[in-house]
């Protein structure tokens, strides 16, 4: 304490100065309008500087939550295209062009966004990952406790992603596209010709679509997308491009070469797809081979 006193002591005369100038201060900003004016301006002008920069961080903090609400969104507008796209096959419209719509109503059929679609999107994050192996996996976050059971189909915004595979309590373990041991039944957008899409290995931006009959008509630069032909993936969620194709000698069918529309790099968010009907879908075709 009496080195605190002696310091102040010594320094008196600043601490006197600086006393001196705060009153000469007080007494210009009540006296004179115009150095009102500007001094409160400037503490304005700090407030609002202060309050633009800790605006931006708590909106940085907050973007997880702005994220998660814009995929959870996504996912219900992704889940209607899909549910449109199925009932304009049905009806043999071209949904690429729409061809043969005949609008009656400005209204849209509430069957086709019923509630009771028998898909809903679970959303993922990735926790870890492989790209670089012939046999390659993708563990997911969530598990039973979140509803996810094996053979779900697993989708990015940009296309199919795999099948999951393995399940525990809470993460689970997909096998990726990228995967020799992995195949998806395909199709050409809006055809009936589909094959089995399958990953041979080398470029991850590549897969085949083998046993496409040879009266199938396509061309370079067609949409591939799930056929529908099981009870995993719905029909119309993008694969991705015809690169080229060749004929397959020895069974004469068409084998396509499929640039894949998921870029497996930069997976980060996903959704699981869960078919409510899938156990259903199973058991008939269980009880269906029993007899064969």
């Amino acid at each position: 304490m009496q080195k605190l006193f002696e310091f102040i002591i010594a320094k008196r005369h600043w601490f006197l100065f600086i006393l001196c100038e705060i009153i000469s201060l007080i007494l210009i900003y009540r006296n004179n309008v115009y150095q009102q004016n500007m001094i409160f301006s400037a503490a304005n002008t700090v407030a609002g500087s202060i309050s633009s920069v800790s605006g931006k961080v708590f909106s940085y903090f907050d973007l997880q939550d702005v994220n998660r609400a814009l995929l959870e969104r996504n996912n219900l507008l992704e889940m209607e295209v899909i549910k449109l796209r199925e009932q304009l096959f049905k009806k043999g419209v071209n949904t690429t062009s729409f061809d043969g719509v005949i609008l009656t109503d400005t209204v849209l059929s509430d069957s086709i966004f019923s509630n009771n679609y028998t898909y809903r999107y679970i959303p993922v994050g990735v926790v870890n990952k492989s790209i670089t192996y012939l046999n390659n996996y993708i563990t997911i976050n969530k598990g039973l406790a979140d509803g996810i059971r094996p053979d779900m189909g697993v989708v990015s915004p940009q296309g199919v992603v795999g099948i999951v595979s393995t399940v525990n309590e809470h993460y689970s373990v997909v096998i990726s596209l990228l995967n020799m041991k992995s195949k998806v039944s395909c199709k050409v957008l809006n055809t009936n010709y589909s094959g089995a899409l399958s990953w041979k290995g080398g470029n991850v931006r590549y897969a085949y679509l083998e046993q496409l009959p040879t009266h199938a008509t396509f061309n370079v630069g067609d949409t591939i997308v799930t056929s529908g032909y099981s009870a995993i993936f719905p029909p119309g969620i993008m694969v991705g491009i015809v690169e080229s194709y060749d004929k397959q000698t020895e069974n004469n069918f068409y084998s396509l070469k499929v640039r894949l529309a998921t870029d497996f790099h930069s997976l980060s968010a996903l959704n699981v797809i869960d078919n409510g009907m899938q156990e259903e879908q199973k058991e008939v075709e269980r009880e269906a081979r029993k007899n064969d």
